[in-house]
């Protein structure tokens, strides 16, 4: 049995159909999931759901019964991951799992980014448990940069503080299907993956893919850290919310966020997603649907 926490998410579920994809059995996946009703697509192919809540850890412990190889993908909430993610780890100790891979982050242990905390912290309760484990430090994902790609259109603009620093990012698809390779495969216990894109970009090369794709002027401006901020805060955004945003750029320009590792496409038997074609693709998606 094959168990993937936050099955319902947007990563979960591609691994899933990875997995499906693959050949193994529906009735061999279990998806653990926080609502049983955001689940029924998954429960009608014949997946085996199950209801826990990551603060949950007894309905967690029942909820990885019967399961050899676990998938812990990564809280979404900042703040308390932490202790959501021991939940998870000592409820896959009480059931007796096999085997834990994690959805960490590149460099996790040495990057300044402000995700990193919470990422080498949980690192570091999975090798204290006891359990075999590989950790896929993912690096940044392609679409955090396209959810509201219509409204950057619109305004032609990208503001940041990420200078000339270089992105390393990947596909959804290609972190779940690097997460479905090792999950079926064999000599990963004790392995630290560090996972990005073949190929980087900049935040200005970015802007030209989108304005590529929309047919439409899109740059990008540098601003200080305190004018980005006044941004951000102006459009509503808290102030803490705001330096963490801040802080992203930063460390983007500090490339924390730039790997030369090729082990996700030697991992997926591909190349990843060439991120200049998928940002035009997205952009003229974005203006063909508004």
């Amino acid at each position: 049995m094959i168990a993937i926490t936050g099955a319902t998410g947007h990563l979960g579920r591609l691994v899933i159909a990875d997995l499906l994809k693959a050949g193994t059995p529906a009735e061999q996946i279990v998806a653990v999931v926080r609502s049983a009703g955001k689940a029924e697509d998954l429960a009608a192919q014949g997946i085996d759901v199950r209801v826990a809540d990551y603060g949950q850890r007894d309905a967690l412990t029942a909820a990885l019964t019967g399961v050899q190889r676990l998938l812990l993908i990564s809280a979404s909430e900042p703040g308390v991951r932490v202790p959501q993610h021991r939940n998870v780890v000592e409820a896959a100790v009480a059931a007796g799992v096999g085997y834990l891979a994690y959805t960490s982050l590149l460099r996790a242990d040495t990057t300044q980014l402000n995700l990193a905390p919470e990422h080498k912290a949980t690192e570091e309760l999975i090798v204290a448990s006891g359990l075999p484990y590989t950790f896929l430090r993912n690096g940044w994902y392609l679409e955090n940069y396209t959810g509201d790609l219509a409204a950057t259109i619109a305004r032609g603009t990208i503001v940041g503080v990420a200078g000339d620093g270089r992105v390393s990012a990947a596909a959804r698809a290609d972190y779940a299907a690097a997460a479905a390779a090792v999950l079926l495969g064999s000599g990963f216990e004790g392995q630290i993956l560090e996972l990005g894109g073949d190929t980087s970009f900049t935040l200005a090369e970015q802007a030209a893919a989108f304005a590529a794709g929309a047919g439409t002027p899109v740059v990008y401006q540098q601003l200080t850290a305190p004018a980005y901020t006044e941004v951000l805060t102006g459009a509503g955004l808290p102030a803490g919310v705001a330096e963490f945003v801040v802080g992203i750029d930063q460390a983007i320009a500090r490339g924390d966020l730039e790997t030369d590792s090729h082990q996700l496409s030697q991992l997926i038997g591909r190349p990843t997603a060439d991120p200049i074609e998928f940002f035009r693709a997205a952009a003229a998606q974005a203006v063909s649907a508004g």
